[in-house]
């Protein structure tokens, strides 16, 4: 889920400590055999942003555990309407029109599952997953959707793998909690403070964490696991921040204490699931990078968007 400036402004005016607060998802139902949202190939569509990390897990999830062919999905543009709604735009490379119901924007989409939607002043969020069956949202919270894909993949479709598999269960899901505030939504914590102290706690709280993960992963690929580790959700949720970062976020949000690049371990983890099949397809680099500097104009006024930087895996 990406902020506009307003938003921002907004979820951090209402506390005096000028932090940035990050609102939650509306849709929570989960898909479960014989449940009203069935395990059913080619039932649910997945609607996503290439430029939100967020949406970006999604991705990656449906791609390791080899859901192609059973989950649609619908692009919309890189660009954030002012409100922070998404409109869909096919004729902008990389992104899609609405396959499913022709709205102009994603607005429209939540709209049909949630009559009022549009007079309540909320705004519909990326990623979404769509069940064509009950023409409605069954959930908008990537964590929870990635899981339901591991639950799809382990019922028969897909490729039967798992990215959370019973045992790691526990240490996944205390890896992702580790790394949401202090990672994933740290970068946001620091670019759209609006003020000095809570920039400062949230970049500090930011690099600690890169920190001890960059010692984490000395002599391991992955993060949870014996040895070596295995490659779960934990990786998949980490994976979009970090391979943002060094392109947008030491930038766009002042996290330049270092780069990514800088870190050994960190770049290399980027470099292994950017390296497995079909994850740099899903990896879209201009929309990525002129999202965050075109959509946030109250950061970057003129909405100019940086050449560089000329190193790291999309440059690749």
């Amino acid at each position: 889920m990406e902020p506009t400036d307003e938003q921002a402004g907004a979820w951090t005016k209402a506390f005096d400590s000028g932090k940035f607060i990050r609102k939650s998802s509306e849709f929570r139902d989960q898909i479960e055999p014989n449940g009203t949202f069935d395990v059913e190939s080619n039932r649910y569509h997945l609607y996503v942003s290439h430029a939100c990390p967020w949406a970006h897990r999604t991705l990656i999830a449906r791609t390791l555990l080899g859901l192609e062919d059973h989950i649609t999905t619908d692009v919309v543009d890189w660009r954030m309407n002012p409100n922070g709604s998404w409109s869909f735009n096919e004729e902008e490379e990389g992104a899609t029109a609405d396959s499913l119901h022709r709205e102009e924007s994603l607005e429209g989409v939540y709209a049909r599952a949630f009559p009022g939607w549009k007079e309540s002043g909320r705004i519909g969020t990326v990623p979404v997953l769509w069940d064509r069956k009950h023409s409605t949202i069954v959930n908008n919270e990537s964590r929870e959707i990635i899981r339901m894909f591991d639950a799809l993949s382990q019922s028969g479709l897909g490729n039967g793998t798992s990215l959370c598999p019973e045992p790691l269960k526990k240490e996944i899901d205390a890896m992702i909690d580790a790394n949401y505030e202090a990672v994933n939504n740290g970068v946001y914590k620091s670019g759209f403070a609006r003020t000095q102290d809570a920039y400062d706690e949230a970049v500090t709280a930011l690099f600690d964490r890169l920190d001890e993960l960059e010692h984490h992963l000395n002599g391991r690929e992955w993060l949870v696991g014996q040895g070596t580790g295995q490659l779960t959700e934990a990786d998949v949720c980490l994976f979009p921040t970090l391979a943002r970062f060094d392109l947008v976020y030491v930038v766009h949000f002042k996290c330049n204490l270092r780069r990514i690049i800088d870190y050994p371990n960190l770049q290399a983890f980027i470099e292994r699931i950017i390296n497995l099949e079909g994850i740099r397809e899903t990896c879209h680099w201009h929309h990525i990078k002129a999202h965050y500097f075109w959509s946030h104009q109250n950061i970057n006024t003129f909405r100019i968007i940086p050449l560089g930087p000329l190193d790291g895996v999309h440059t690749k």
